[in-house]
């Protein structure tokens, strides 16, 4: 099979790179192909955010950029993009990029190692909001450098910086050039080949028909769990075909009744949607890694993936959702919890793929809660998720839904619980029967995260917050805790 040529744009210039293999990561082109060992590895799995560089498509006439994680995303993703590493910023005579600038003069550098990453993740915002006529609050710092970890700083410089670079002379990305290269590359790329080391199709039919021809093809969509198949089990890929691209897909469809997030919707795009309708999911939002992570990966990815503990199924059971799974002989709808049937197994044919989940708009007088419990607030991943979306009607509990993770083998629905909550007063004596059977529905395994015990006594604790939090509490949770920092003199 042929391994096809991979072409983007890098410092103004159309660049080719011929016979990479398609699990070959994005770091290992750009440290050794390309010599940009500006680039860092880390942790090689997308938590530490040392190998963090810029990429940007074209976006409704302009160009949208976005910081990834380069240690997992798989070098062939990135063809017919514009890429910057840490190299790309400085000026032709030396001068630094505002990200560079303001981190020597707030001093957020130490050792270095980690420097180059939180500098992309600080151009990647100085592109979307600064030469967007917006500004960078430190809030917002927060939320987008949350997937770039240090170990010198304490961070306080860091976020200075990202306030400061606005303050600098502007520096402007030459957007139309850039366009201009990429429409090149594009009118060039033809047709995807019926057989190829990497598939990438940009037509749901095309892909279908290249499913059916290639079941054993490892499919990929942003990468966020392959990768770490690769760099951490050293798995190897014959063939990978990599959905990302395929238009029909990446779209967030409005209906009625319903949103239909396409499977390769990035989690960006896709928690953009849902928060946009239900607004009190925003910090669950952020805390679902880190924005590189949520740039690269795909709901429909951690979807089909099935972790036990991703963090968007639990929160699809409790909404309701729905998955559309597609194939050349057609299509199937299923509940998301329906679609599991193991650990990381699932009831997908060969030839099929997950097309889209379909998530119900909310309806007048939902309650709902997403509840995250990590060792690490920021960036990490669940020891317990726990969602619950009820509907009361004159104070009796007319529907709910509960969704769990970390506790089976499996995303779960708590059927049990919504049951001895369904049709009952929501009163205090009712919100602990519910924590009661909780507790008893499932039998969480003990694991470098959590034990099984400390598992089960969290879900209770999670439904007894989220009694109070119905009744009006709110100074429960970090969600509600702000600091306050000193004035400096």
């Amino acid at each position: 099979m042929e391994a096809k040529t991979i072409r983007l744009v890098r410092r103004g210039e159309l660049v080719s790179l011929a016979n990479v293999p398609p699990d070959r990561t994005l770091l290992e082109v750009l440290r050794e192909d390309l010599g940009a060992t500006g680039t860092k590895e880390g942790c090689g799995e997308g938590d530490c955010g040392a190998c963090t560089v810029v990429v940007a498509e074209p976006h409704e006439g302009s160009l949208r950029y976005q910081a990834i994680n380069s240690c997992i995303r798989l070098a062939h993703s990135v063809d017919g993009m514009a890429l910057w590493t840490v190299e790309d910023l400085v000026a032709d005579d030396g001068s630094l990029h505002p990200a560079q600038e303001a981190m020597v003069q707030a001093h957020g550098s130490q050792c270095g190692f980690c420097t180059p990453g939180f500098v992309m993740s600080l151009f990647g915002m100085y592109q979307n909001h600064v030469c967007k006529g917006g500004t960078i609050t430190r809030e917002l710092a927060q939320e987008e450098l949350s997937g770039n970890l240090c170990r010198c700083t304490g961070y306080r410089p860091i976020l200075d910086a990202a306030a400061q670079m606005a303050k600098l002379p502007r520096v402007a990305v030459d957007e139309a050039a850039i366009l201009a290269q990429l429409d090149q590359l594009a009118a060039k790329r033809g047709q995807v080949p019926a057989s190829g080391t990497y598939l990438d199709p940009r037509s749901l039919p095309e892909l279908l028909q290249l499913r059916a021809l290639h079941p054993g093809a490892q499919l990929v969509a942003g990468c966020t769990d392959v990768g770490l198949w690769i760099t951490k089990l050293h798995q190897q890929y014959r063939q990978v075909l990599d959905v990302t691209r395929v238009e029909e897909l990446r779209r967030v469809e409005h209906y009625d009744n319903h949103i239909a997030i396409g499977a390769a919707a990035s989690l960006t795009d896709a928690f953009e949607a849902l928060v946009a309708q239900r607004p009190q999911l925003k910090t669950f939002a952020n805390r679902f890694a880190g924005l590189p992570v949520r740039n690269s990966g795909t709901l429909g990815g951690n979807v089909a993936n099935g972790s036990p503990i991703g963090d968007s199924m639990p929160l699809l059971i409790a909404l309701g959702a729905h998955v559309v799974l597609l194939s050349v002989r057609g299509h199937r709808e299923l509940p998301l919890e329906a679609f599991y049937t193991g650990y990381r197994k699932n009831v997908l044919a060969p030839d099929e793929v997950v097309a889209w989940i379909k998530v119900p708009r909310p309806q007048p007088g939902e309650l709902l809660r997403a509840y995250k419990i990590s060792k690490r607030y920021d960036d990490d991943i669940s020891a317990v998720c726990l969602v619950v979306a009820m509907h009361l009607r004159d104070g009796v509990v007319a529907q709910v839904g509960i969704g769990a993770g970390g506790v089976a083998a499996t995303p779960a629905r708590a059927l049990q619980t919504e049951a001895v909550l369904r049709g009952q007063p929501w009163t205090l004596e009712t919100a602990q029967k519910a924590t009661a059977a909780l507790r008893s529905e499932f039998q969480p395994i003990s694991d470098m995260r959590a034990s099984s015990s400390y598992r089960s006594e969290v879900l209770g604790n999670l439904m007894q917050r989220f009694w109070l939090e119905s009744q009006g509490h709110e100074q429960i949770n970090l969600e509600s805790f702000r600091l306050v920092e000193a004035a400096t003199p």
